[in-house]
Parts: C-alpha cells; sequence; structure tokens
C-alpha cells in the first residue's frame, strides 16, 4: 500500500503540528473550475485534500455542500470524472494524500471492484463512505484494504467505549472525528469537548485523529489542529466558492484565487501564523 497519509502525518509530527485537511466536491461549481481549484489546494497549504464524490441523496452533509454537490450533478458530474480529477492532480504531486469522501451508492453503481481497481491506479490514497459502518465492512472496507486503499471510519460524540474497539477494528489511515451531532456546518464543538473526545480516542487507537464538522474560520482550525492530529474544513470552503457564483450558478472571474486564499488563511492557522 503507498503510504501517503501514514507519510504525511509523520511529517506534521516531525514539524510538531497539526495539519489542515480540506473538503470540497469534485465538479463544483463545474469541472475546469473545480479541477484547477484542487490542482492549487495542496500549493496554498492544505495537507491532506478531501474529495467529495457529489451523491443526490446524502446523510450528513449540510446545505452547503449538498448545494455543492447539487451543482456539480447539474454540471454532468460523474465518477469517471472525479477520478479523472485524481489522475490529472496525480500528474503534478505524488506526495499530498487524496482522499475520496461521499457514499456508497455511486460507488455501488459503478461497481465496487472496478471502482477501487480505477481509483487505486488514479492514486486515491483513502476513502471516507459516510454509510458504511464497521458492520457492513464486507461491502467495501476490507476490499479496499485488500487493494491497498485506506478506510476511514467516522466517530462522533454518541460513539461510546463499547462501540469505538469496533470502529477502530478495521480503520486505517486516521480516524475522523465528527464533532458535533448533526449535519456538516451546522454548529461547533468548544475546544474543551474536543480535547476530552481527542483522549478518549487515543486510548483506542494509535491512528491520528482529524477533527471536522463546524470548523469555519482559521482561527477555529489552528485552535483544532493545536488539540488534534488534524482539523477539517469543508462548508467554509463550499460557501466561499458559493458566494463567488453568478445568478446563473456559473463561476465568476476570481473563484479559484479567493477559495485558494481562504485555504491559505486557513493553513497559515494551522501553521501558527507561518506563511506558506
Amino acid at each position: 500500500m503507498e503510504e501517503r497519509i501514514a507519510k504525511r502525518f509523520a511529517k506534521l509530527a516531525e514539524e510538531g503540528r497539526g495539519g489542515l485537511v480540506t473538503f470540497s466536491s469534485a465538479g463544483d461549481p463545474d469541472y475546469d473550475t473545480s479541477l484547477e481549484l484542487l490542482m492549487g489546494i495542496g500549493k496554498a497549504g492544505a495537507d491532506l485534500i478531501e474529495l467529495g464524490m457529489p451523491f443526490s441523496d446524502p446523510m450528513a452533509d449540510g446545505p452547503a455542500i449538498q448545494l455543492g454537490s447539487n451543482r456539480a450533478l447539474k454540471g454532468g458530474h460523474t465518477m469517471e470524472r472525479t477520478l479523472d480529477m485524481v489522475r490529472a492532480f496525480r500528474s503534478e504531486d505524488d506526495e499530498t494524500p487524496i482522499i475520496l469522501m461521499g457514499y456508497y451508492n455511486p460507488i455501488y453503481i459503478y461497481g465496487v471492484d472496478k471502482f477501487l481497481k480505477d481509483a487505486k491506479e488514479a492514486g486515491v490514497d483513502g476513502l471516507i463512505v459516510v454509510d458504511l459502518p464497521p458492520e457492513e465492512e464486507s461491502e467495501l472496507c476490507v476490499p479496499a484494504l485488500a487493494a491497498g486503499i485506506n478506510f476511514i471510519f467516522l466517530t462522533a460524540p454518541t460513539t461510546d467505549d463499547v462501540r469505538l474497539p469496533r470502529v477502530m477494528e478495521k480503520a486505517s489511515g486516521f480516524v475522523y472525528y465528527v464533532s458535533i451531532t448533526g449535519i456538516t456546518g451546522t454548529a461547533s464543538a468548544s475546544a474543551a469537548d474536543i480535547a476530552t473526545a481527542y483522549k478518549r480516542l487515543k486510548s483506542h487507537t494509535d491512528l491520528p485523529i482529524a477533527v471536522g464538522f463546524g470548523i469555519n474560520t482559521p482561527e477555529q482550525a489552528a485552535a483544532v489542529a493545536e488539540i488534534a492530529d488534524a482539523a477539517v474544513v469543508g462548508s467554509a470552503l463550499v460557501n466561499v466558492i458559493a458566494a463567488s457564483l453568478d445568478h446563473d450558478g456559473k463561476a465568476q472571474a476570481g473563484l479559484v484565487d479567493k477559495a485558494l486564499g481562504f485555504v491559505r488563511d486557513l493553513a497559515q492557522g494551522v501553521r501558527k501564523g507561518s506563511p506558506i
């Protein structure tokens, strides 16, 4: 298994800081704009990249990400094009980990074996599939690990100490801690609650812990990166994209620069203000 994720977290540990993980939906608001954003996001300071697989019936996404996925689907985005974007990214960057995040239905429709083969060849490092719990590991988790792709499980404040060992059993790459009980882009957890949760999770695993949901500003990202191994920012970045669309939902000039500028601000936050 190529271990871009492990290498990146080891590098972060050497640097003595938490990382920045960004999320954007592949194909939002259109293929070319989304690809330009993806190609620049690592250079802007993202340490790991989550790329959303657009789906019409999400269960954990808040309004911002739902709208972003809908824009992509309306523009004709497909799983094939998501993998094309990863291939294009890998032609220039062979170090920054890419994790595909989404739901099982599009993968099932694409075909699990074909998806894993194509994703591995494209340069995908990990999967976050929100609606596949550990009890369904035979569907995708076990085949993904066999194919050399990490499978990252979600945990939440409601994941108790009885269930955590079951969640951690097949987890790889890192563990994604959903810091609130709710959908993306809504409430924010307190630093004290995140610190308590991080300590509890680390008692069950040696994997890095990335914390997401409700992180909207460079200051919040910096605070979370002080506690956990990485901070995940999704809805706030998608909102920057949405704010640069015209009345027809088309990208206006400067959209990518604004989005990358926001990523740069987030990255400087987790680097304690140091220039990228």
